[in-house]
């Protein structure tokens, strides 16, 4: 039997590569690393038409909607924050394309930071646009290329808890966070009350995290959408 193909969405951004310059589809690598070490093959989507999103996501075994830059506030009736930008429209619809797929396919879903965020507005949720607003720090997001450090306890009773544990120092670089998530149940909090992660209830893997766990070691979550996808 193969591995669970895992699809991942992708930036579309300029880049620079030998002696390149020029508009690229790319991600992390610590992404599709996760995903194989966890057992599954990856596979990644670019943001395209999305009316090619139900012949992608028809296809594959689980998807995943990676991190990125912020999602358009006008998507949750809001006006732009000052501190909001470098949304894309581009990518807003291409995922929010993908998630509607997904549902009609019952495939396992993990979205992860700017993902976890799409996954609420997706539901009809809305966002703090600037987090330090919320809770008076910059712990989530310090600036730059630099991780935040945080502490998280997941919620007795989740699914998350049964594949990472009571408590999790996480690596985070958000500096917007879920205020809503409508038919979704907190998994974590930090502990200044973000909710750091959320889930479906149900036997569907369906869940969203707001820290990058590609960085980190500790597969856990990767394990569990691939053994969801292969269940």
């Amino acid at each position: 039997m193969g591995r669970p193909l895992i699809g991942l969405s992708t930036y579309r951004e300029q880049a620079r590569w030998g002696v390149w310059d020029a508009h690229a589809d790319l991600l992390p690598t610590g992404y599709a690393d996760s995903v194989v070490t966890a057992g599954g093959a990856p596979l990644l989507l670019p943001p395209v038409d999305p009316a090619v999103a139900p012949s992608i996501v028809a296809r594959l075994d689980a998807l995943v909607i990676s991190g990125g830059a912020d999602v358009d506030p006008r998507l949750y009736d809001e006006t732009p924050h000052e501190r909001t930008r470098g949304w894309r429209e581009d990518r807003d619809a291409w995922e929010l394309a993908l998630l509607d797929a997904a549902e009609s396919c019952d495939i396992p879903v993990l979205g992860i930071c700017r993902g976890m965020q799409l996954m609420a507005v997706h539901a009809g949720g809305a966002l703090d646009q600037h987090t330090p607003d919320v809770v008076e720090h910059d712990q989530h997001s310090p600036g730059g290329d630099e991780y935040g450090a945080v502490d998280v306890e997941t919620i007795d009773g989740s699914r998350l808890r049964t594949l990472i544990g009571d408590r999790h120092h996480v690596r985070c670089h958000h500096h917007q966070s879920v205020r809503s998530h409508p038919g979704f149940a907190p998994a974590a909090v930090a502990t200044d009350g973000t909710t750091e992660a959320m889930e479906r209830p149900g036997e569907r893997f369906y869940l969203g995290v707001q820290w990058h766990p590609e960085t980190a070691a500790d597969a856990g979550l990767f394990r569990g959408l691939v053994q969801a996808a292969g269940g």
